[in-house]
């Protein structure tokens, strides 16, 4: 079957699947303590979808042409027995299946289990290695080392190359950029630095605590010669570049300066089963509604159709301060 196309003749390919809206970390740009406190209304268990609805979800996509599932959060690996999750999707024929998370429950166990059930691709947030901006940032002062543990344990069960996610912020991690640079050159692993994005409405994000990614490039070639690489894919997020020596490569993930709308392939879905056509949205499509009432295979994959036929969505490419004031969806809701 054709996969359908939104009103910008954008192809749908990419389902991100949130499995759970709580965290273990608290950090400052996702779920500050200061909102995401012991007031804070979680989602209840029967509020989650079940990992067998989840799987029907991907089936129903996969049927309209999605080629890569990523899990998300929150944090993923909350969820308990998540590689039963991934077992499930990978029987279903996906080849591409991906995992985002923090590293703080990623011991050895876990990552081969994740492995062995099918999880193909891994992405871990770290946003300093400086120990103490890492705890600020992080909000629960958790240390450096364990998520550089983490990341070890994933390589030792088979997970190559590792990208590693560090959100930039000016005057708060951008003096750890080289450190990072540094670190992970020749490491197999691939860093990828991103624009401090206004996701969500809880952050108080601020143009100006943005570090373009040409000022990033600039603060990383000075030091070792880059060059930009081919990207793997069309709609691929990250800008690629690689080292001139041949030490790796790098990343870029330019939303605010460089904004990809035009080829964004994505949709979303939260925890408890509703899409979002865009990061940056201000409301859902409940799908677990649908499925709780045992609607047929049929009517739901008219209904998705439908839905991403209906997307006009561009919402980096017509930033201003109207749309950063909008209440949109909290990151940890939908994942990144």
């Amino acid at each position: 079957m054709k996969a359908p196309s939104d009103s910008l003749d954008r192809t749908i390919r990419d389902l991100r699947i949130s499995v759970t809206d709580r965290c273990n970390f608290r950090c400052t740009y996702c779920m500050p303590k200061e909102v995401f406190n012991a007031d804070y209304h979680f989602m209840a268990r029967a509020e989650l979808l079940s990992f067998e609805e989840i799987a029907r979800v991907v089936s129903l996509f996969t049927d309209l042409g999605v080629e890569k599932i990523r899990l998300t959060g929150g944090e993923p690996l909350i969820r308990h027995h998540l590689e039963v999750l991934v077992k499930k999707i990978a029987a279903l024929g996906v080849a591409d299946i991906s995992l985002t998370t923090n590293g703080a429950l990623l011991d050895a166990d876990k990552a081969r289990a994740l492995k062995d059930a099918g999880l193909g691709r891994l992405t871990v947030s770290l946003d300093a290695l400086d120990n103490e901006v890492f705890s600020r940032l992080n909000g629960v002062a958790f240390p450096v080392d364990r998520v550089l543990r983490g990341i070890e344990n994933a390589h030792a069960a088979g997970f190559s190359p590792i990208k590693v996610n560090m959100v930039v912020q000016k005057g708060v991690n951008d003096a750890q950029v080289l450190p990072m640079a540094r670190h992970f050159r020749g490491s197999g692993c691939i860093p990828r630095f991103i624009e401090y994005m206004d996701v969500g409405h809880s952050n108080d994000w601020k143009m100006n605590e943005v570090v373009p990614t040409a000022e990033l490039i600039q603060t990383i070639h000075r030091e070792f010669p880059i060059e930009p690489a081919d990207a793997n894919y069309r709609g691929e997020v990250a800008r690629r570049w690689r080292y001139r020596d041949g030490a790796g490569e790098i990343g870029f993930i330019s939303s605010v300066t460089q904004p990809f709308c035009g080829d964004c392939t994505r949709m979303r879905m939260s925890a408890d089963g509703h899409l979002y056509t865009c990061l940056f949205a201000t409301r859902g499509h409940d799908l677990r509604r649908l499925l709780r009432e045992r609607h047929s295979d049929e009517f739901l994959a008219n209904w998705l159709r439908d839905l991403w036929h209906a997307r006009t969505d561009r919402y980096s490419e017509l930033r201003s301060e109207q749309t950063v004031a909008l209440e949109k969806v909290e990151m940890s809701y939908i994942g990144g």
